[in-house]
């Protein structure tokens, strides 16, 4: 197919199932919102070394939050769902529970669910408490400046991994500015995240044959 002038080859890009969930997490201001976001969510490239692949969605208004604070949505993404289960205790109870001012909340009802505040209220050291509201449970863990709100557990459902596509170019300056403006079109887009630095992995030459490089491909998880 020919676009815009460029030759888009139909082959092959490697996609698996995988299994997802949504975390909405919120602070009193925007900027610890996306602190504990972008904390929760590193070093999330590939379950190849990472256990999991995470990025953020997308910002949101308070009135899209269950507490009418300003948050952001996280994807996060693994072969299966203790796998899955096993990263979201770690990383949120790391990296979002001890960010200032933050709550947790499921961004999604799924097919499934995983254990969340109801591992994660250990931290309380008997002090928790939990009520229910709306049908969902909700634990209160007491910290320094007050306490963090995460629910019970959060939805999961089905995923894809991969979507990968190359860029094949003659200069890395232009590789890098179509992947940077293919990354910019798909940041508009809902329920997929580019885990990879920037949204995009750099491969040598040397892993296709010698021929003319740099390539780049993203990798993109996409909710089912």
């Amino acid at each position: 197919m020919l676009l815009n002038g460029v030759m888009i080859e139909d082959t092959f890009a490697e996609a698996f199932p995988m299994r997802a969930t949504r975390l909405l997490i919120t602070a009193d201001e925007p900027r610890w919102a996306r602190i504990a976001a972008e904390a929760m969510t590193g070093f999330a490239t590939s379950v190849i070394a990472c256990g999991c692949e995470a990025g953020i969605e997308r910002e949101l208004a308070p009135a899209e939050t269950p507490d009418g604070r300003p948050g952001i949505s996280v994807l996060l993404f693994a072969m299966g769902e203790p796998d899955l289960a096993k990263q979201l205790v770690a990383r949120v109870g790391q990296c979002v529970l001890t960010c200032a001012g933050t709550a947790c909340f499921s961004g999604l009802d799924g097919d499934g669910r995983a254990p969340l505040g109801r591992t994660l209220r250990y931290f309380g050291d008997g002090f928790q408490g939990s009520k229910r509201l709306g049908g969902r449970r909700y634990w209160r863990i007491p910290v320094m400046d007050g306490e963090f709100l995460v629910e019970d557990a959060v939805g999961v459902q089905g995923g894809v991994g991969g979507g990968n596509f190359l860029i094949l170019c003659t200069t890395g300056e232009v590789a890098r500015a179509a992947a940077l403006a293919a990354i910019d079109a798909m940041r508009r887009l809902l329920g997929i995240v580019m885990p990879f630095p920037g949204g995009v992995v750099a491969i040598s030459a040397g892993n296709y044959g010698g021929q003319l490089g740099p390539y780049h491909f993203h990798l993109r998880q996409v909710l089912q």
